[in-house]
């Protein structure tokens, strides 16, 4: 049991929390987002088969999008198993009575049972933004929520900017509040919206708060001071029983609370039963997948979800998972949905090669994985690297030690010629399109292809697929899907390594490459090379034609 001081023991957190997704909303504010409606309505999907009990849909009336969002989904478009589908929206303006206020008809009309209302509760914000005496924003907050009560609506209120406010102007911040509980909301949610707020305050005012309140309080934090999940866990443990965030912190500036981190930590470490564990086990993939539909990724190193969550480097942490996965592991990875996963780097030891050629499907003697390490560190002190490159480093690993299948590499790269010059008439040079010209050897066979391509590497790859000509219809599926250039040792000018890391698809799995060379194309070139490769051992390495 948590206490503050000598106050009164704070209650534990416990079921009947409820998880509240703002994504479609908050999480839009994030530079670089932008959902169609289609596409809103596919992120509501995901979170409602996570199991969260709110979804914010966005604000009907501040924009057509989010007023057509709410239309399809009334009509019958977004049909939720779990959650309840919320509108959002400001209390009434100064200058019309709540019944007569568009903005809150906008909200009416939206057909939802739950409205979130926010309302200024700074009163810095209601002096200088709104522009009207403060008595007349208690009556916007108390007005507006009285109304929308009368239709029979749940209503929630976001009280903005209120820690800002509690802590500049206390006795105004919880005038609003009082207002609004008094009013009829079912909710009062206490924001944190420049996200400045900090853990050692949070928890004494949530804790003061939920004594006094008549209706439950609720959380808003962003993430600015880079509390916004512990301070949402705290004001949990101060008797907070709704909490509001976002899929993978998305939001502005800095981002909101991480829906995805609170979720697993109450319910994986607090013991909180929030969703059922098969709902649980869907978190990565869903965290990615929304990543890909707001045209972001999961970054790295996200909690629970990110791709290295679970991924270790260090030599002496892979000799110990190799006795026990849960040694380097606070959880078991598949409780999220992820995957313990070993990098293999200059700091690799043996124990990581052997584990590594494991997820490969292959067994290595400590001799043979004592040469792949040497080999490893040698290619990473020459520029290398093979942490985001794992079909490199399969094939690294079965060059070094021999354990290509009995057909030899598939094929040999002899030499090449590219060629990019300006186009026609008034075309700047570099504009044209490049050309090449490439020679492989293909089972003793000699293959020369030319190609042409927006770029030396676009031409490179349609030179080699006119060579090889079919040989390995698999490779008719690959493209690539990401290309990337780094410049090492930047003080060495025009003469500096590249590192290339390429990745490659063929529309169900996704690989990564890696080339290094001090010049760019033949640096891509290698990258390339080991992708056909990897395709080509995905297929069984089959005799060519």
């Amino acid at each position: 049991m948590t206490t503050t001081g000598g106050d009164a023991p704070l209650p534990s957190a416990r079921a009947g929390l409820d998880l509240y997704d703002t994504t479609l909303r908050d999480g839009t504010q994030r530079e670089g987002v932008s959902l169609s409606v289609d596409d809103k309505l596919k992120v509501a999907r995901y979170m409602d088969g996570l199991g969260v009990a709110y979804i914010e849909g966005g604000w009907p009336g501040a924009n057509p999008k989010d007023t057509e969002f709410f239309a399809r989904a009334a009509d019958g478009e977004l049909a939720l198993d779990h959650a309840a589908l919320v509108a959002f929206g400001m209390t009434r303006s100064a200058k019309h009575r709540a019944e007569d206020d568009p903005l809150l008809q906008a909200l009416v009309d939206a057909r939802t049972d739950a409205i979130c209302l926010v309302g200024k509760s700074w009163g810095y914000h209601v002096d200088e933004a709104l522009g009207v005496p403060r008595e007349q924003n208690l009556a916007m907050v108390a007005d507006s929520i009285t109304y929308l009560r009368s239709l029979g609506k749940r209503v929630f209120f976001d009280a903005e900017h209120f820690f800002d406010g509690y802590a500049r102007d206390t006795a105004y911040a919880r005038e609003v509040v009082l207002t609004a509980a008094e009013a009829g909301a079912e909710c009062v949610v206490l924001c944190d919206t420049n996200g400045g707020a900090m853990p050692w305050d949070v928890t004494e005012i949530v804790h003061g708060f939920v004594g006094e309140l008549s209706c439950d309080v609720g959380l808003h934090f962003h993430d600015d001071g880079g509390c916004a999940v512990a301070n949402s866990l705290l004001g949990i443990e101060a008797g907070a029983v709704h909490v509001q965030g976002t899929a993978n912190g998305l939001g502005e500036r800095c981002g909101n609370a991480n829906l995805f981190t609170i979720l697993a930590d109450l319910q994986l470490k607090r013991k909180v039963p929030l969703i059922q564990p098969d709902q649980l086990e869907r978190m990565t993939d869903i965290s990615h997948t929304i990543a890909e539909l707001c045209n972001q990724t999961t970054p790295s190193v996200a909690p629970y979800v990110g791709h290295t969550a679970f991924a270790h480097k260090a030599g002496i942490h892979a000799s110990a998972l190799a006795k026990a996965p849960d040694m380097y592991n606070h959880i078991e990875p598949a409780d999220v949905g992820n995957r313990q996963r070993l990098v293999v780097s200059e700091l690799a030891g043996r124990a990581n090669i052997k584990l590594k050629a494991q997820e490969f499907g292959l067994e290595v003697d400590d001799a043979q994985s004592r040469a792949v390490l040497d080999e490893v560190k040698l290619r990473e002190s020459q520029g290398w690297t093979y942490e985001a490159a794992d079909a490199s480093f399969e094939l690294l690993l079965r060059r070094v030690t021999g354990l290509l299948p009995d057909v030899e590499e598939p094929f040999r790269s002899l030499h090449y010629r590219v060629n990019v010059s300006g186009g026609d008439g008034d075309a700047l040079p570099g504009d044209g399109p490049a050309e090449a010209i490439l020679a492989v050897e293909v089972a003793g066979t000699r293959k020369l292809g030319a190609g042409e391509g927006n770029g030396p590497v676009d031409a490179l790859d349609h030179a080699f697929r006119n060579a090889v000509n079919g040989t390995w219809p698999q490779l008719d599926q690959v493209h690539l899907s990401d290309y990337k250039v780094r410049i090492l040792e930047a003080t060495a000018g025009t003469d500096a390594i590249t590192r290339v890391l390429v990745s490659s698809t063929d529309g169900s799995q996704v690989w990564d490459t890696v080339g290094v060379h001090p010049n760019v194309v033949e640096a891509s070139w290698l990258a390339l090379s080991d992708a056909y490769t990897h395709a080509i051992l995905r297929g069984g390495w089959e005799e060519p034609r």
